[in-house]
């Protein structure tokens, strides 16, 4: 049946009686702090609580057979209803306290509205998860075992790995997973129901194709794979066998990124048509396969997998044309380019720029946003720690200058005062948010982490930059 949200505002008196309910005083905006009732079906897998800023407005209760109360906030440390159910002939009418709109702009109060018009369902079932190519050193096949076994809905299952000492590697971090050697060994698991492919990228589509038609939902790490050809075979066989491909596009959720976003979502900048982004330094690359053209298809499909992911999805699709140039000019050990400049164009005059190099020894902005009302830029931090350790003594440790959320700058033109500056802190983020949504997909039906989709659009920007960068010319959308 039919449900509609509504604020207690914006009933009549005459409405409010018929639910059930009657509306108090109205609290002047603020941040409300909004719990779920986690007896409540549409409260599963959902966190304690997420705050909201809005004005409030009380709801009372005078009919509880037909008014139930399905989210709750402290105000003067008393729980009082924030969101109501109330049954009528026609279907459930949804009643907030804060307006839908202002609930609806936080993520997890737009999921629990959201899940009352779909059929949810308590469940305890936990998908176990395959991960193919766990890699040294505490590589990804390490990342996504610990996210398997910390996310609820997850339980890490198999591994695969052809090398001998990883497989043992891995039955030391995971002493109850199941090790194979082969990937139809994985496949005839039947506790794997997902499979994560952290493999050399040219192994993607392949190894992808092959547990699709094994029956598996499968992730693949990022890049989906090397050729917009590849993507969309990928996409039709999970769509014939009725499974889910996805990529793990994790720095969707990077705490700079997401603050960016919501300040673009804000309309602090205006109208965005300038995007560069930049990551690098001077430094000697990598010795892996990240290095080696042959398996990583190349430089631009490194880092470039997820600073073109954010693009496509600030500007909400691929460009027009493609034009990128490429630089060996020193690193003659391995064979990806020792830099790349990926420029894009859309049909409208917006633009973007992607540079990764490994022959910068003073880095550009991490972020340069412009948009018709302002600026966003931020810069990269390194992050040093400084340890007294037991029979050691002074340990220093270095992280990669990517791997920490940066603070933004946001200036802006206000008419009568001319430039305005404000520093924006990362949003903050926790747990594993890409896993978590994952398991929301295989549970409940939600909607998939990162539409294979948009993974595809991605893969054709980054192609037609490699063929660009070979050939010196651009490369138009197909």
């Amino acid at each position: 049946m039919p449900v509609r949200v509504v604020h207690v505002v914006d009933l009549s008196e005459t409405e409010l009686a018929s639910l059930g309910i009657a509306r108090g005083d109205t609290l002047q905006e603020g941040e409300w702090f909004v719990r779920p009732d986690a007896t409540r079906p549409e409260a599963v897998r959902m966190p304690r609580e997420a705050a909201v800023v809005g004005a409030f407005t009380h709801i009372h209760v005078t009919q509880p057979s037909s008014a139930a109360v399905v989210a709750t906030s402290s105000v003067r440390f008393t729980d009082v209803p924030a969101i109501v159910e109330c049954a009528t002939p026609d279907g459930s009418v949804i009643v907030t306290a804060i307006r839908p709109d202002r609930l609806s702009s936080v993520a997890e109060h737009r999921r629990l509205l959201d899940r009352f018009a779909a059929s949810v369902e308590r469940t305890t079932t936990s998908i176990g998860v395959g991960i193919v190519g766990y890699g040294p050193f505490g590589g990804m096949g390490y990342t996504h075992g610990l996210a398997a076994t910390e996310t609820s809905g997850l339980h890490l299952a198999g591994i695969c790995d052809t090398n001998a000492e990883r497989r043992d590697a891995a039955l030391v971090d995971f002493p109850h997973v199941s090790a194979y050697a082969d990937l139809e060994s994985l496949s005839d698991d039947d506790d794997v129901d997902v499979v994560i492919v952290a493999t050399p990228p040219v192994l993607h589509a392949p190894i992808a194709l092959t547990l699709l038609r094994a029956g598996k939902h499968v992730v693949v790490e990022k890049p989906m794979c090397l050729t917009a050809a590849d993507a969309d075979m990928l996409l039709t066989e999970a769509a014939a066998v009725q499974r889910t491909i996805t990529v793990h596009q994790s720095r969707r959720w990077d705490g700079d990124y997401l603050a960016l976003r919501r300040a673009i979502a804000e309309g602090k900048i205006g109208d965005v048509f300038n995007i560069e982004t930049f990551v690098g330094s001077f430094e000697h690359p990598c010795r892996w396969w990240h290095s080696d053209e042959a398996l990583s298809g190349g430089a631009v499909y490194d880092w470039g997998s997820h600073h073109i992911d954010w693009i496509l999805q600030i500007y909400g699709g691929r460009p027009d044309f493609v034009r990128a140039s490429s630089h060996k000019r020193v690193w003659r050990d391995v064979t990806n380019s020792d830099q790349i400049d990926v420029q894009m164009r859309w049909a409208d005059g917006r633009e973007a720029r992607f540079i990764q190099s490994d022959v910068a020894a003073i880095r550009k902005p991490k972020f340069y946003v412009q948009g018709t009302a302002g600026t966003i830029a931020a810069d990269y931090r390194q992050v040093v720690t400084d340890d007294l350790v037991d029979g050691r003594g002074h340990v220093r440790s270095t992280w990669h200058h990517a791997e920490v959320a940066s603070r933004l700058s946001l200036a802006r033109y206000e008419p009568g005062y001319g430039i305005v500056e404000m520093a924006l802190p990362p949003v903050q983020t926790s747990g594993w948010p890409f896993h978590r949504a994952l398991a929301d997909h295989l549970l409940l039906g939600e909607p998939s982490p990162v539409p294979a989709e948009q993974s595809r659009d991605v893969v054709d920007v980054l192609e037609r930059a490699h063929r660009s960068a070979a050939c010196g010319d651009a490369v138009p959308d197909a």
